[in-house]
C-alpha cells in the first residue's frame, strides 16, 4: 500500500522537485546560516504527512540568513536541495535556537522520506532520537549527489531559524566554544550570587537578599534562551522546558524590580511609583495563569510587552530617585542602561531588526553579567554609605551619651543637694516630731499625774481634816486637864483642906474625866488619820518606781494595789472594785512602768464606767493568775463597749473615742509598748453596750530583755 501511494505521489514529487534547483555544498559552506536557501510552508492544518507536504506543498523561498517565523499557530516545513561538492559523506544538521518546542528532519533521497530523527522542548525524552539532546541531526549525503533537507518546526513561542550545516570536527570546536563562553558567564553569575551572600548573612539587608536571588534567576533565564536549561539541566521535564522561558523571564523582572525597590529606597524617595510598582506583580501572574490556560502565545506576547514596560517603569523610578537625593540610583542606572542596552539588542535581534549573530545572541548574558558586577559595586559602595551612617549614628550616640552623662551628673548634684535639704526638712520634721511626741507624751504624763495628784490631794485631805478638826477639842481638853494638874501641882499642905475642896469642884465643873476619855478618843483618830496617810505614801511610793532602769523581781499584785490605792478617789466616785487575785510568783519586769500600764487601763475603765449614763454605779473586776510559764492580769469594765472598727485601732497613736480635749490618745499607745518591750502582749475583748476586758499577758522572765542589755554592754 505504502509501495503504491509513493507511485501515485512520485510524478508530484517529482514536479515539485522541479522547481527548485540544488545548490553545491562547498566546504566554505559548512557553519554559514543557511535560511537564504531555504524554502517554507506553513501546514494551518499541523496534519499533514511528510509524503502529502512533498506532493502539495507550496514552499516560498525565504532571504534572511537566518528568517525570523514570528508566532505561529501553523506547522512549519523547510526545505533546501543540496548538492555535495565535497568529499565528505556525513553532515551534522544543526538548529542554534532552543526555544523549539518539537522538530523532524527528513532527507529526501530520490523522492523517498528518510527520517533523521525528532526531538524539542516538548517532546518525552524516551521518544527524543539520538543521544545529543541539542536540535543536531545527522544527515548523510554521498558525494557527487543530490539530497533534500525537509524540516517540520512546531513551537508556541517565537521561530527563529539559524540552520547551520557543520561537520564532525567543526561542530565539537562550535561548542567548546560556546561551553567556555557559558562557562564564564556562568562562574561570574554564581561568583556575585555568592559574594553578595556572604554579604547578606553579614549584613542583613534586604537589598543583598534579593540582588542574590535576582542573580540566580537571570542566571537561570540566559541558560533557558541559551538552550542549556532545557537541553542539559532539565531535559527531562517537558513542561517545565516548554514553560521556562516565559516564567523565569516574568519571575527575573519580578525579583529585578523588588530589588530595585529596596536598593534605591522608593519608599522613601519615589513613594508614588514605590505603591504603582505592585500592579506589575499582578499582572505578571495573570500572564502566567494564561500560558497555563491554553493561550500560550497570548501570554508570549504579553510577557515582552510587559517585560519592556516593567524594564522602564523600573528605570523612572530610578530617575526619580536619582534627582531626590538617591546614591544607590546612580550606581543602579548605570548598571540597567547596560542589562536595558542588552535587552534592546536581543529584542531587535528577534524582530529581525538587527542580525541573528555571536553579538546579539550572546547580548543578554553579556548585559546581565555587566549589570551584575556594576549593581555589586553599587552594593560596595552601599556598604561603605552603611559603615559610615553607622559610624555618624555611633559618634552620635557617643555624643547623645556624653551629653547624657554631663546630664546626669548635673542631675546628680542636683538631686544630692535636694536630697540633702529633704534630709534636712525630714530631720527637722522628725525632730520637731519627736518634740511634739515628747511633748504630747509628757502632756499625757501631766493629764495623769493631774488626776493622781488630785486624787492623792483628795485621799490626803481627808485624814489630814479629820487631824485637823480634832486639834481644837484635843487642846481644850489639854487645857482642862492641865489646869486642874496645875492646881494639884501648886496646892499647899496647910491648905490642902480647903483647897482641894475647890480643886474637886473645879474638875467636876471641867469635867476632866470626860476630856481624858475624850483624849483617848482623839488620840486613836489621831493615830487612824496618820496611818490613812501613811498607807497612801506607801502606796505612791511603790506606784511611782518608774525610773528604775533595771529589772527586778516584783509582786503585781502589790502593783495592782498601789495602783488602785493611788486611784481610790476616781474609783469611790463612780464604780464598785471587785478584786480576784491569785497567789503570783514574782515576775521579772519594771514594776514602776506596768504600774502605768495598770493606771492607764483602770482609768480608761472608770472613764468608760463614768460615761454611761444609763448606770448609776458600775463595776471594775480585776483578777490576776498564772497562765503557763506567764501571768495575767485581766482588768474589765461593764461601760459602754467597743465596736471591732475601735477596737482595731485603740492602741494607735493618738487615737481616742473621747471628745476634743478631754485626751491625748496615747495611753492605751504607751500601756502597749510598755508590754511589748517586757516581751508579753495585751489584747481587748469587748461587744457593744457590754463593757470591756484588757488582758495583760507578761512573761516570767525576760530572756530579750537580757540578750539585749548584753548586746548594749558589749
Amino acid at each position: 500500500m505504502k509501495t503504491l501511494l509513493a507511485l501515485l505521489l512520485l510524478p508530484c514529487v517529482a514536479l515539485g522537485a522541479d522547481r527548485t534547483t540544488a545548490w553545491s555544498l562547498h566546504k566554505s559552506d559548512l557553519g554559514v546560516h543557511l535560511g537564504g536557501r531555504l524554502e517554507v510552508f506553513h501546514d494551518t492544518t499541523r496534519a499533514l504527512p511528510v509524503d502529502a507536504v512533498l506532493a502539495r506543498g507550496s514552499f516560498e523561498p525565504l532571504e534572511a540568513p537566518v528568517p525570523n517565523l514570528g508566532l505561529t499557530g501553523d506547522a512549519v516545513w523547510l526545505r533546501s536541495r543540496v548538492w555535495n561538492s565535497m568529499d565528505l559523506e556525513r553532515f551534522h544538521l544543526c538548529i542554534d535556537y532552543a526555544d523549539l518546542d518539537r522538530v523532524s528532519v527528513f532527507v529526501v533521497y530520490d523522492g523517498v522520506p528518510v527520517p533523521a530523527g525528532s526531538k524539542g522542548q516538548s517532546v518525552p525524552l524516551h521518544e527524543r532520537s539520538g543521544h545529543d539532546p541539542e536540535f543536531v541531526f545527522q544527515v548523510r549525503i554521498a558525494p557527487g549527489s543530490e539530497a533534500m533537507l525537509l524540516i517540520r518546526l512546531e513551537s508556541t513561542k517565537q521561530i527563529q531559524l539559524p540552520v547551520l550545516l557543520r561537520s564532525a570536527d567543526e561542530l565539537i570546536a562550535v561548542r567548546s566554544g560556546r561551553n567556555l563562553t557559558i562557562g564564564i558567564y556562568a562562574g561570574v553569575m554564581l561568583v556575585l550570587a555568592l559574594y553578595n551572600l556572604f554579604l547578606l548573612l553579614s549584613i542583613r539587608d534586604r537589598s543583598y537578599l534579593f540582588y542574590v536571588l535576582y542573580l540566580v534567576a537571570v542566571l537561570a533565564t540566559q541558560l533557558a534562551f541559551l538552550g542549556v536549561g532545557p537541553f542539559y539541566l532539565w531535559a527531562g521535564n517537558t513542561w517545565w522546558s516548554s514553560n521556562s522561558t516565559l516564567i523565569l523571564t516574568l519571575v527575573t523582572a519580578t525579583l529585578g524590580m523588588e530589588f530595585a525597590r529596596n536598593f534605591i529606597d522608593t519608599r522613601r524617595f519615589a513613594p508614588g511609583l514605590h505603591r504603582i510598582s505592585v500592579v506589575f506583580y499582578l499582572v505578571f501572574a495573570l500572564c502566567i495563569a494564561a500560558q497555563q490556560s491554553g493561550l500560550p502565545r497570548i501570554a508570549y506576547q504579553a510577557a515582552q510587552a510587559l517585560s519592556g514596560l516593567s524594564a522602564i517603569f523600573t528605570l523612572s523610578m530610578a530617575v526619580v530617585a536619582l534627582r531626590r537625593g538617591s546614591r544607590q540610583a546612580f550606581f543602579f542606572l548605570l548598571a540597567w542602561a547596560v542589562f536595558l542596552s542588552a535587552v534592546v539588542v536581543f529584542v531587535l535581534k528577534d524582530v529581525g531588526i538587527l542580525p541573528y549573530n555571536e553579538l546579539t545572541i550572546h547580548a543578554m548574558p553579556v548585559g546581565s553579567a555587566i549589570e551584575g558586577v556594576l549593581l555589586s559595586f553599587g552594593l560596595a559602595d552601599r556598604i561603605n554609605i552603611l559603615r559610615r551612617e553607622k559610624e555618624r549614628s555611633q559618634a552620635e550616640a557617643l555624643s547623645m551619651a556624653q551629653e547624657n552623662e554631663r546630664i546626669i551628673r548635673e542631675q546628680n548634684v542636683m538631686l544630692e543637694s535636694k536630697v540633702q535639704e529633704r534630709t534636712k526638712a525630714l530631720q527637722e520634721s522628725n525632730d520637731h516630731l519627736k518634740r511634739t511626741q515628747s511633748q504630747l507624751v509628757n502632756a499625757e504624763k501631766m493629764a495623769s499625774l493631774g488626776q493622781l495628784t488630785a486624787g492623792i490631794a483628795h485621799e490626803i485631805n481627808n485624814p489630814v481634816n479629820f487631824i485637823t478638826s480634832n486639834i481644837p477639842p484635843l487642846r481644850r481638853d489639854l487645857a482642862d486637864v492641865l489646869e486642874v494638874l496645875s492646881g494639884y501641882r501648886t496646892l499647899e499642905p496647910d491648905q490642902a483642906a480647903s483647897s482641894l475642896a475647890a480643886l474637886r469642884e473645879r474638875e467636876a465643873e471641867l469635867d476632866i474625866d470626860g476630856s481624858i476619855h475624850e483624849l483617848g478618843d482623839i488620840l486613836r483618830s489621831i493615830e487612824e488619820g496618820a496611818g490613812r496617810t501613811a498607807e497612801i505614801v506607801r502606796g505612791l511610793r511603790n506606784f511611782s518606781r518608774l525610773d528604775e532602769d533595771d529589772l527586778k523581781l516584783a509582786d503585781l499584785n502589790e502593783g495592782l494595789q498601789s495602783t488602785l490605792t493611788v486611784l481610790a478617789n476616781q474609783l469611790k466616785d463612780h464604780a464598785d472594785l471587785r478584786l480576784e487575785l491569785g497567789e503570783l510568783p514574782a515576775v521579772e519586769c519594771h514594776p514602776g512602768k506596768l504600774n502605768q500600764v495598770f493606771m492607764n487601763i483602770l482609768n480608761n475603765a472608770i472613764q468608760a464606767i463614768a460615761s454611761r449614763k444609763d448606770l448609776p454605779r458600775g463595776t471594775i473586776t480585776v483578777r490576776s493568775a498564772v497562765v503557763g510559764d506567764a501571768v495575767r492580769i485581766s482588768i474589765a469594765d461593764d461601760g459602754p463597749g467597743m465596736t471591732e472598727a475601735v477596737m482595731a485601732k485603740i492602741f494607735e497613736p493618738f487615737f481616742t473615742t473621747k471628745e476634743v480635749g478631754e485626751g491625748t490618745g496615747l495611753g492605751l499607745s504607751i500601756a502597749y509598748s510598755i508590754v511589748e518591750k517586757h516581751g508579753g502582749r495585751i489584747t481587748v475583748e469587748s461587744l457593744p453596750g457590754a463593757g470591756a476586758t484588757f488582758h495583760v499577758i507578761l512573761p516570767q522572765r525576760q530572756q530579750r530583755a537580757h540578750q539585749e542589755q548584753q548586746q548594749q554592754r558589749a
